[in-house]
């Protein structure tokens, strides 16, 4: 985090500490924060925003820096006297401290994988020459900076292994620089990518890669400007980015974002292409094996944006395809893309449990599925027929399970709340499993229960819900409830150093798997969105009643947490609910729901939030917005914001904004603050020590307010 500067001192309010013996710590005084009389007419409606210059660049602003700097001098200060800052902090280490591998990927002979020691900042990346080779460091990251803020952030082997193709990430932002390594050698390439955000890295055999890119930024506007014009370009090996050739572009309708994938036998390429973040696309397809003098010439497969489409792998002429057209809960369709009218033959039809993924390995189309938001895996011929099922050890998450036609062997992961992700080499022919990789914790996955448990919301709906304690657990415990509640995607059980440690000091973890999200297919989503938005906070909040009503948490013992999307969930439930809860996390959270969509990504959440441009969806968010909404003259449980100054996914001027208003407002005397991660951005790509020490601190805080108290060492 940052400290305090003697410059920054100037004009910041001098904060004192108070804590008497055996009581809560509170914040005597925060930093003084300039208000302004900035509004905005909006449908009628006079909009204040009194706090907008905190919009601004923390890199470029000195006045937002040193509003930085202040706050993090308080919130420091204060969570260094809570008592089980250093506990959770040491504890942490100690569970993060094993062994972790990533899911190998195959190609030709080689595979390919990440490893990390345990404390390690960053994961290095590894490759085996044939199954029983010995690993062969490629990459590593803790030596790309001094303070190991720069991350492999994605990685594609090219057909054969012969060359891989990685991604960089530098202080957590989301743009990335593609670079290429000569896999024998170990030795990197002159090849190298710039802007390139938001894409996937698509072989085509060993000559080149399809990426998509956005425009070079403005002057100084890499971490706010809108991202618009996404492109789609091949790269061929050993030519400079200048002379890639571009594939794929829409400037009539500048927000459509776009990416190409190749199927695993080099044949199609498909060009994926959609407005937002909601899962409606249209999809073009390229046959790689027919390229004339001006370059490969796409075919239009699905136009409109009205269902998602996701092309599963090909065999021959034949294409299998995932789509929700006609089945909210997802079927598996295919057809002959050399036809001249296509014609679509269902495969595995839509069923009670919604389809979350498939691929073709050896000769069978193997589909995940969830079942109440836990995994499963069954298999098909390719007719679909089904010809058996995965069998998994708990309730949990499956990962993995790539493949391609022709070749039987796979990789997947396995993990649930109380269990460290493993790794598995399966036959699908044969069905012999093997481990690849079976982490050794310090602790005993078998101390903890996990149970699920379902609820009724505010208009009836079932709701289901996951719990986690230790099984000698008797009695209520304070209880830390997360959710997500948007955008598809589905909160499913897995393992978590931060859980783990607050089940480790006698805690209990839920996790609600309310509307919004994927769960329960396209009808579980469209109830969590747009104008339906409110039966999100409702789901979550039913879920705290639920957990204080049934003796789990205490009384005054509920914790609520969610980041991004989850973190405008925690401000708006503190808003409509600050009597249900008694302390809360929210993390890189979307807090003003008029103006999100005026940054970097925030243009794409409008599938989601809908536009602050329409009235009627104007409505809906002026309603729930977390920073429009606080409620001077109510008391407020202890609010403890986290963020990072170079998130670019979420600007962190959201989280600005909500704290100075919260801690503007009269809402008690409960401590509402605010802490600012530097050389950080949304959460992937941060360093071990900067983990262990963010969480710690919330950890400590949670738990302080609930009245955790942490067993001794």
């Amino acid at each position: 985090m940052n400290r305090i500067t003697a410059a920054a001192l100037a004009g910041a309010a001098i904060v004192a500490l108070v804590a008497a013996p055996g009581s809560a710590q509170s914040v005597d005084a925060y930093p003084q924060t300039r208000s302004t009389d900035t509004t905005d007419t909006i449908f009628g409606e006079r909009i204040a925003d009194p706090y907008r210059w905190l919009e601004n660049d923390v890199r470029t602003d000195k006045e937002v820096a040193a509003w930085v700097d202040a706050q993090n001098v308080v919130t420091d200060a204060y969570l260094a006297q809570l008592p089980a800052t250093r506990w959770f902090k040491t504890e942490l280490a100690e569970l993060i401290d094993y062994e972790r591998f990533g899911i190998p990927a195959k190609a030709g002979d080689r595979y390919f994988y990440s490893y990390n020691s345990g404390l390690m900042n960053q994961s290095q990346y590894f490759v085996r020459d044939g199954w029983n080779g010995e690993g062969r460091l490629l990459i590593d990251p803790n030596t790309w900076s001094a303070d190991n803020a720069t991350a492999l952030a994605d990685t594609a082997p090219s057909k054969s292994g012969k060359f891989l193709a990685y991604a960089i990430q530098d202080g957590g932002s989301d743009w990335r620089t593609i670079k290429v390594l000569d896999v024998d050698s170990g030795e990197e390439m002159g090849d190298e990518i710039q802007w390139a955000k938001f894409t996937g890295i698509s072989w085509l055999g060993d000559e080149g890669f399809f990426y998509s890119r956005f425009p070079e930024t403005e002057g100084g506007q890499d971490f706010q400007s809108l991202n618009y014009n996404q492109k789609v370009y091949y790269h061929r090996l050993g030519t400079p980015q200048s002379a890639d050739q571009l594939i794929y572009e829409t400037p009539q309708a500048k927000e459509q974002g776009h990416g190409l994938s190749v199927t695993d036998d080099g044949r199609w390429g498909f060009i994926y292409s959609s407005t937002g973040t909601d899962n409606r696309n249209e999809l073009r397809a390229i046959d790689l094996t027919r390229r004339d003098s001006q370059g490969w010439r796409a075919r239009e497969i699905v136009t409109g944006f009205d269902n998602e489409w996701s092309p599963i792998a090909s065999t021959g002429d034949t294409v299998y395809f995932m789509t929700n057209k006609d089945a909210p809960r997802y079927r598996i369709v295919r057809a002959d893309l050399t036809q001249p009218t296509l014609e679509w033959e269902e495969v595995v039809p839509e069923g009670d449990q919604p389809i979350s993924g498939a691929s073709i390995i050896g000769d069978k189309l193997v589909v995940e599925l969830m079942q109440d938001a836990s995994s499963r895996a069954v298999y098909y011929d390719l007719d679909g027929n089904r010809t058996g099922e995965l069998d998994l050890p708990s309730i949990g998450s499956i990962g993995g399970l790539g493949g391609e036609a022709g070749d039987p062997e796979t990789f997947y992961s396995f993990t649930s709340f109380n269990q460290p992700g493993a790794i598995y080499r399966l036959n699908v022919d044969t069905g012999e499993t093997q481990v690849f990789a079976q982490p050794e914790v310090a602790f005993s996955p078998d101390d903890y229960a996990v149970e699920q448990v379902f609820y009724n919301s505010k208009d009836g709906t079932r709701v289901a819900m996951f719990i986690v304690r230790a099984k000698d657990s008797t009695g209520p415990a304070p209880t830390l409830l997360y959710g997500y509640g948007g955008f598809n995607a589905s909160m499913t059980p897995g393992f978590s150093a931060t859980r783990l440690a607050w089940l480790k000091a006698g805690g209990t973890f839920a996790l609600a798997n309310i509307r919004g999200g994927g769960e329960y297919g396209k009808e579980w989503h469209d109830a969590g969105r747009l104008a339906n938005k409110q039966n999100v906070f409702d789901d979550f909040i039913a879920a705290g009643e639920y957990l204080k009503a049934n003796g789990y948490t205490t009384p005054e013992g509920l914790a609520i947490q969610g980041g991004s999307n989850g973190g405008l969930l925690v401000g708006a439930v503190v808003n409509q609910r600050p009597d249900l809860i008694d302390a809360a996390n929210a993390a890189v959270g979307v807090m003003d729901m008029l103006r999100f969509d005026r940054w970097t990504a925030g243009r794409y959440w409008v599938d989601d939030y809908g536009y602050p441009s329409k009235e009627a969806d104007f409505e809906v968010l002026r309603a729930y917005s977390p920073y429009h909404n606080i409620r001077s003259g109510t008391d407020y449980p202890p609010v403890l914001v986290t963020t990072a100054d170079t998130d670019d996914r979420v600007v962190p001027g959201h989280s600005f904004k909500y704290t100075a208003a919260l801690q503007a407002a009269d809402v008690g005397d409960e401590p509402h603050l605010i802490r600012i991660e530097t050389r950080a951005g949304h959460g992937s790509g941060k360093p071990t020590d900067k983990v262990i020490d963010e969480y710690g601190d919330v950890l400590a805080f949670l738990a302080y307010h609930t009245g955790l108290e942490v067993p001794p060492r």
